[in-house]
């Protein structure tokens, strides 16, 4: 946290009732008790001292809304979206149950979109969803992409956006965290010739899915019913001298209820000894749990129906990146956990444990003084 503060400029330059250290964990934990006031999130934050002002003969008065508010606009967004970056990695090692496919780390990624406050400032900023003539959205809203790693659902990286931005423009900039050994899974929405072009440009595999109205010539079929192709550059990138890939294509049927259902998939994988197309076909359903990880962040996280609460476009980044934080603090303690006990992060309850880290907050500020240097009662 103080390699963040610094890098961005935001210390303070004299004492004050809401330093920023602790101010950047007050954003952070708006997201642990999303459904309190900013005045009890703060006093959630800082229970586990009163024992000792107690014994000491000293109170801390809580500040007021605007006062809080003054220090959230004082920070800023650099230093959260700083601290993320600084923090948030993969974690999962190949003892992790799921979450390699051979010596490849499985990722994932998508988007999702989101409510803000109906301020004059947000719907500048952000926009609007389209809609009928004569009509406007009842609010703005925000697009977050994200990459994950789909044996823990820690978020290794994200972006947001003004809903107007397409999902699949800010992906492409998230394969600036994909590195050598990841196996990158992708849905049809976000199949593109400049994103496959990209995967490999950094060292990583992919494994996505294509829409029905994509065409591949079959060039060799292989022994597991797979076959070889390429894919042709769009316009753009073609005039500036790229040229055709070859890919491997999948292709199979699910039976449901309704209708079969089939699925098309694009892989970088040709080794068909290693990666029969079964094995591709089974483990590209890894990719629902980015899914499921937009699940805990919009609907167990924070469940409000109108997610975040800032009236301002940089305390909407600002809280979005603390959001993310609080998310990645749950589930690297999952993580840990699952490792201590040798079983899979996804077995464990994500409410759960976010139950266990309100109750054990107060609990881990029982500490001496100089263990929690960034917050004194005689303030």
């Amino acid at each position: 946290m103080s390699q963040a503060i610094a890098d961005t400029h935001s210390n303070e330059e004299r004492k004050r009732t809401l330093p920023s250290h602790l101010v950047v964990c007050l954003v952070i934990a708006m997201s642990l008790w999303s459904k309190a006031s900013m005045r009890t999130v703060l006093k959630n934050l800082v229970d586990g001292l009163s024992e000792k002002w107690v014994r000491v003969g000293q109170y801390w008065r809580v500040p007021c809304k605007s006062s809080i508010t003054e220090a959230r606009q004082r920070i800023g967004c650099g230093v959260i979206s700083r601290l993320f970056h600084l923090v948030v990695r993969p974690c999962a090692t190949v003892k992790t149950p799921g979450a390699f496919l051979g010596k490849m780390r499985i990722m994932a990624v998508d988007g999702t979109v989101f409510d803000v406050p109906d301020s004059k400032a947000n719907a500048r900023v952000f926009g609007y969803p389209g809609c009928r003539p004569g009509t406007q959205a009842a609010f703005p809203k925000v697009r977050l992409v994200l990459l994950i790693e789909t044996g823990t659902h820690l978020i290794v990286d994200a972006l947001l956006c003004p809903y107007r931005i397409g999902e699949r423009v800010k992906v492409k900039k998230l394969l600036r965290s994909v590195t050598e050994g990841m196996l990158l899974m992708w849905d049809r929405g976000l199949h593109s010739y400049t994103m496959v072009r990209a995967t490999l440009g950094r060292q990583g595999d992919y494994l996505g899915r294509v829409p029905k109205n994509v065409k591949f010539p079959v060039d060799k079929v292989l022994a597991d019913g797979s076959y070889l192709s390429w894919i042709a550059p769009d316009g753009k990138s073609k005039k500036k001298g790229a040229t055709k890939i070859s890919v491997r294509v999948i292709e199979y049927t699910i039976d449901t209820d309704d209708q079969p259902q089939v699925y098309r998939l694009i892989t970088s994988l040709t080794d068909i000894i290693l990666f029969p197309a079964l094995l591709l076909a089974t483990e590209y359903h890894q990719r629902w749990e980015v899914e499921s990880t937009i699940d805990e962040l919009k609907v167990h996280l924070l469940g409000r129906k109108t997610l975040i609460r800032s009236l301002n476009p940089r305390e909407v980044v600002q809280e979005v990146y603390g959001w993310l934080l609080g998310h990645w603090a749950v589930r690297s303690l999952m993580f840990q956990v699952a490792e201590s006990a040798h079983i899979s992060p996804l077995r464990l309850s994500f409410t759960g444990t976010l139950n266990i880290v309100r109750r054990a907050v107060p609990k881990f500020q029982r500490l001496q003084a100089e263990e929690f240097p960034f917050f004194s009662p005689g303030l």
